[in-house]
């Protein structure tokens, strides 16, 4: 399985300098704050002292994903979550930050919808296929141990002649991975038993915005696309 060494990649010349960078977002802030917040001021007062999101988003921390502009989501409609490679550490192994989001987003704000959403050119990814490149960060190496099945399935289930085809069906995976084990959180399997809770896996395309869903009656990803049923990864409900 070819595989590029993410540290041999020598990373673009800087557009900008560090002190224009942050006057960038800045000076994004005060358009925010004197130009868009007053059309949309009603909004935020009513955000202001409660929360009702739609659903529960779980997605990569790369800089290229943004969730409310990709579902054309307002303020108050997602519970954001983002880390390295979009994981969700197993029930148990780790009271970390994801754990206690889905535990406060299923019983504190009563999401019925949990998204896990995979991505592109994914350089978490791309690190699982070559763990040699996180020599100098072992907390990343660490945390990336959650995708560690998903790299022994395709390792030991694809003849990939690509690293391009590696890391697409990795990401794949890896979705379909944290989905399993999102269910072993208490909150969210007694809630997938009642019917009460549905749970997503997506991989979006960076390059042409297209969204494949996993459907779990079929296993394998589907195309979100107008007019078609949404692909779902719930399993049915028992009670």
């Amino acid at each position: 399985m070819p595989v590029k060494d993410p540290s041999k990649v020598v990373p673009a010349a800087p557009a900008e300098s560090a002190e224009a960078a942050m006057k960038h977002i800045v000076d994004g802030f005060l358009r925010f704050h004197t130009e868009v917040f007053p059309e949309q001021q009603e909004l935020f007062k009513k955000l202001a002292t409660a929360q009702k999101p739609r659903a529960m988003f779980i997605t990569c921390a790369d800089s290229r994903i943004v969730p409310e502009l990709i579902t054309q989501s307002s303020p108050g409609d997602l519970f954001v979550t983002r880390n390295v490679g979009n994981v969700v550490p197993p029930y148990g192994q780790m009271n970390g930050g994801v754990s206690s989001a889905i535990e406060y987003a299923v019983l504190a704000l009563g999401v019925h919808h949990i998204i896990i959403c995979g991505h592109s050119d994914c350089g978490a990814m791309r690190a699982v296929l070559n763990p040699h490149s996180l020599d100098k960060m072992p907390t990343v190496a660490a945390w990336l141990r959650h995708a560690e099945v998903a790299r022994t399935v395709i390792e030991d289930n694809c003849s990939c002649g690509s690293e391009h085809e590696s890391m697409q069906l990795l990401t794949k995976e890896n979705v379909i991975a944290q989905l399993h084990h999102l269910r072993t959180h208490p909150s969210v399997a007694s809630r997938l038993a009642a019917g009460q809770l549905h749970i997503h896996g997506w991989i979006y395309d960076i390059e042409t915005s297209q969204i494949e869903a996993y459907d779990a009656a079929s296993d394998r990803f589907l195309p979100l696309t107008a007019g078609e049923s949404i692909p779902s990864a719930t399993p049915r409900g028992r009670y």
